[in-house]
């Protein structure tokens, strides 16, 4: 019967006690929701052609865009773990 008990109460503490990681996962979902809120902007700038219509389109645009895919580059290669963040 004390075993039942105990055990009853170790339910229910696990049950009503928040885990450890509660404030980390909270964080986390923050984190998250950024970064999906600046990959759709990102997306929609580029659905706009990055704001530059196709006939005004100079080599400083593609410089831009360049220096953003490297930028990109290095978030997706840490993010997947490639290139040098492979395991």
């Amino acid at each position: 019967m004390l075993d039942r008990r105990r055990e009853e109460s170790v339910n229910l503490e696990m049950r009503t006690t928040p885990s450890p990681n509660t404030s980390a996962l909270d964080a986390f979902i923050a984190r998250k929701a950024e970064l999906d809120a600046a990959l759709c902007r990102l997306q929609r700038l580029s659905d706009d052609f990055f704001g530059v219509s196709p006939d005004d389109v100079t080599w400083g645009h593609v410089t831009e865009l360049a220096d953003y895919c490297r930028a990109l580059k290095q978030i997706t290669d840490q993010a997947l773990r490639e290139a040098e963040y492979a395991p």
